[in-house]
């Protein structure tokens, strides 16, 4: 037995030093951009000049990668698209704000209508500011809500739609009071009040809130204290901030280690679980809720991006193919502001590469997502992502 737990703890140290760029590339503290142009007017019939920023040239064999499979992505959309003409122009912002707001300018000054990109969180405000007052809105591939609203739209999931997903889930199961444990950094704290808010306004309750600092000793320090009051709330589940690349291979461990039976007490994710096979044989994610994009759609992307390419894509290139497919669903209409606020912000959201998402009013976004569980180490669709959105969205 004890071997065994040694092992697990040993399995999920090595997992805790894997740095997750997705989740460090969206999670830049800055501030809101505060001007709300409307959108530059265009002609539909002329070529749709739009401004791709991507992180090359920074000296990062990792940021070269994303930025070649971004811009792919993008030109694999403009060939699937009809009766749009997509002038595409790719630009680099750099590392640091300062070079995407210059970039910025530069693709500001050859005329751009629409600008998709950059990737990180405080590189996205830089250019939402240098672009405001222009007319010219910016798809950023952030999933930082703190950036988004004026003139910036962030295209990566948030955790708020994946907490409202999965806690309508989970009202309908019976699931409604949750113990939320979080980690104490930007990321943890954003997706605690993501959850408080998702769980107040589906009607179901919190039990406590539970936090730990972002280390692995201090994790296993926590561990028991969170079990203890996990049980003694009485909480039908604990809701997870914790990302595959840091702390949640450590408390899918010692949590049940230290008495919180996932049989019991439910175990809720807010990030993706499915990723790894080390990630599916921890104990306490069996039986577990997290969401995940329609696989349908995501195959589809994957495969006709391997067969162009050579290779499988990132898991940010997708941002790149959505976004040019927004802009083509829109301007194909033939409506001189296909690129407004008014129409990026269509109730009826569009068709991307995930399955279906909508930009919201406040810059966030909305996406269709499944509801899935792990069962024997295996990945099981508990509910299919949704087709069509109904309502107006929140």
């Amino acid at each position: 037995m004890l071997s065994r737990i040694l092992n697990r703890r040993q399995t999920a140290s090595r997992l805790f030093a894997v740095v997750s760029l997705m989740w460090l590339a969206a999670c830049d503290p800055v501030g809101l951009t505060s001007t709300v142009p409307q959108g530059r007017s265009i002609d539909p019939t002329a070529p749709v000049q739009v401004a791709l920023l991507v992180p090359r040239d920074t000296g990062d064999p990792g940021d070269t990668i994303i930025s070649r499979d971004l811009e792919n992505a993008a030109r694999l959309a403009i060939a699937d698209l009809a009766g749009v003409t997509i002038d595409l122009r790719v630009y680099s912002s750099g590392s640091d704000p300062v070079q995407a707001s210059a970039a910025t300018q530069a693709a500001l000054a050859e005329g751009a209508q629409i600008i998709l990109g950059p990737l990180r969180g405080e590189q996205a405000n830089a250019v939402g500011v240098a672009a405001s007052g222009s007319g010219v809105n910016i798809l950023a591939f952030s999933n930082n809500p703190t950036i988004a609203g004026g003139n910036v739209f962030v295209l990566g999931p948030t955790f708020r739609n994946t907490a409202n997903r999965l806690v309508q889930y989970g009202r309908s199961t019976g699931i409604n009071s949750y113990m939320i444990v979080h980690s104490d950094d930007l990321a943890g704290n954003l997706g605690r009040e993501a959850i408080r808010g998702a769980v107040q306004t589906n009607g179901g309750s919190i039990a406590g809130i539970q936090s730990y600092a972002l280390s692995q000793d201090s994790i296993l320090n926590a561990a028991p204290g969170i079990s203890a009051a996990a049980q003694a709330s009485g909480a039908d589940a604990v809701f997870l901030t914790a990302n595959l690349g840091a702390d949640l291979p450590l408390l899918a461990t010692s949590l049940p280690e230290n008495g919180l039976n996932p049989a019991v007490t439910r175990y809720v994710g807010l990030t993706r679980w499915d990723t790894t096979a080390q990630t599916l044989a921890l104990p306490g994610l069996q039986g577990g809720l997290f969401a995940i994009p329609d696989q349908g759609p995501l195959s589809a992307f994957e495969a006709r991006f391997s067969a162009a390419y050579g290779s499988n894509p990132h898991p940010l290139a997708g941002l790149a193919y959505d976004g040019i497919a927004a802009v083509g669903a829109l301007v194909a209409r033939g409506d001189a502001n296909a690129l407004t606020r008014a129409a990026l912000t269509q109730p009826q959201g569009f068709q991307g590469t995930s399955g279906i998402f909508r930009l919201l009013p406040d810059g966030t976004n909305q996406r269709g997502l499944a509801v899935a569980t792990i069962q024997n180490n295996q990945v099981v669709v508990l509910q299919a992502a949704p087709r069509s959105f109904g309502g107006s969205g929140s």
